[in-house]
């Protein structure tokens, strides 16, 4: 008898038989619950404070609690899932993220909503690496590529559809069910990842698990966002939350460099080209990450826009990502990252320089889609050929160790931003209440997304050299998503 916990005979599923759809059809529905996740919460931030008599810090803290236990273990999530099985760790994923979402749709304060948003965090911390991780252990070599390109593509049009979705759920039935939805969600999943999902594992994986690291990670992150969140409270806790984050980050640093098995191998940062995109990532997607937390904030308080309108008003963007994203890829195979990521980011720091005209009276014709598409396109120049630098610059067998450590620098570039971005702009506590304070304080907002980006337009230009020819994968040529570069699977560079 075969037994179940072992990897699928090779050499694996193909794609045209039944098992194999339902294995893409897991993967897509796991990774549908994170991504709508994070298209449609931020449409239902003004609606959240509102109704719960939040200040900005609580509309802050909804955003961050979920990416700070995200960022800081999205890493161990990979790790379990090779070591203990990629469908055992996704399917626990799935219900640890449906738990918290119910908690979400329930919460009766402020307090248990950031609570429950730091637990959906920890569930997408271990389903995000597993899908992508399930289809390359599961199907067929010959299959793969198609595979994830299926993924994409429907991931892509969920990234489409969420702002829609997220839209007409709190307009009509209430901010909650953006968070009660993921529930049926999960309960279609689950069985269908034990039914129709073989296990597999990385026969590699070995040693102990860098505990220490990722706590001491997160819990740095978790004391510098608690100082930049609630620096304008005057609270003394602030200035030690500061200095603790600080020193919690050199002990990070100090024990990843002596473990025998770290989360983060400090080697792979001997490479300049790895290193330096790395850094162009935190300076592209703290920009996006301040930007999508105000913008639509913005649209309703100042346009009074309704969170469906909003929600709407951003597709131009994530259509041109769903269009021309395998283009870009090509084109970044060809010259190589060094342009694509200098243009990308100074045609985004552009289209939020035009988002200073989008004011109480502003047309959406006229003001919005312009300053929209501009950004659309920058983002299209860049996302791929970010990914191809990142996979290109290390060894092809530490490929999807790159990639998560660029999501995870991703991911906590953007919960900084949405930290510091208020306090950079002098945003008040009631300042989303008012729609002239609001919008003075956007005003002064944008140009500190523009700079940072333009910065990383200036980094790239410097420091990225090396071309990237036929790293950019099939995941990555539609990738939608906003708040992190694509996750590769481990292996994804010897496929």
């Amino acid at each position: 008898m075969t037994d179940p916990a072992l990897p699928p005979p090779s050499p694996g599923v193909r794609l045209g038989t039944a098992r194999g759809r339902w294995i893409v059809l897991t993967t897509v529905l796991g990774s549908a619950m994170a991504l709508l996740d994070s298209t449609v919460v931020n449409v239902a931030l003004p609606r959240i404070g509102r109704d719960l008599h939040a200040d900005l810090a609580v509309l802050q803290w909804t955003v961050n609690a979920y990416l700070l236990t995200l960022a800081g273990l999205i890493l161990v999530g990979g790790a379990l899932g090779d070591r203990f099985g990629r469908r055992r760790i996704f399917v626990l994923g799935v219900v640890w993220f449906a738990v918290g979402s119910l908690l979400c749709g329930i919460a009766p304060n402020a307090g248990v909503l950031i609570g429950a948003r730091a637990l959906q965090g920890i569930g997408g911390a271990l389903l995000t690496p597993g899908s992508l991780a399930l289809i390359q252990g599961s199907i067929h070599p010959d299959d793969r590529a198609r595979a994830v390109g299926l993924w994409s593509g429907f991931g892509g049009v969920g990234a489409a559809v969420g702002p829609f979705l997220g839209g007409w759920l709190v307009d009509g039935p209430g901010w909650r069910w953006v968070f009660l939805l993921n529930v049926p969600v999960a309960a279609l999943c689950v069985p269908v990842a034990l039914g129709h999902v073989p296990e597999s594992r990385d026969p590699r994986a070995h040693g102990r698990f860098d505990v220490a690291g990722a706590v001491l990670g997160a819990a740095a992150l978790a004391l510098l966002t608690y100082a930049l969140i609630e620096a304008r409270s005057g609270s003394a806790l602030v200035p030690a939350a500061a200095v603790g984050g600080v020193l919690l980050a050199g002990v990070f640093v100090r024990v990843e460099r002596r473990r025998p098995d770290p989360m983060v191998p400090p080697e792979v940062f001997a490479s300049r080209q790895f290193t330096a995109v790395n850094l162009v990532t935190l300076c592209v997607y703290a920009a996006f990450g301040g930007f999508f937390f105000l913008v639509v904030l913005q649209l309703q308080v100042v346009c009074g826009y309704s969170a469906l309108a909003s929600g709407a008003a951003l597709l131009p963007a994530t259509a041109l990502m769903l269009l021309l994203s395998a283009r870009s890829a090509e084109l970044g195979e060809r010259i190589g990252p060094r342009i694509p990521l200098t243009v990308g980011p100074l045609l985004c720091a552009a289209g939020m320089l035009l988002m200073l005209r989008v004011g109480p009276e502003a047309s959406y014709v006229r003001d919005v889609l312009p300053a929209l598409i501009v950004m659309g396109m920058g983002m299209v120049t860049l996302v791929a050929p970010l990914t191809a630098a990142v996979l290109a610059s290390v060894d092809p067998g530490r490929a999807g160790l790159a990639s998560g450590v660029n999501n995870a620098a991703a991911r906590a570039a953007g919960l900084l931003a949405v930290a510091a971005l208020p306090l950079l702009a002098g945003m008040g506590p009631e300042a989303y209440l008012s729609a002239g304070a609001f919008d003075a304080a956007f005003g002064r907002a944008m140009p500190w997304c523009a700079g940072v980006l333009v910065a990383g337009a200036a980094l790239a230009w410097a420091t990225v050299r090396s071309p990237a020819p036929g790293a950019c994968h099939a995941q990555c040529r539609t990738h939608c998503a906003v708040t992190a570069p694509p996750l590769e699977p481990p292996g994804a560079a010897k496929r």
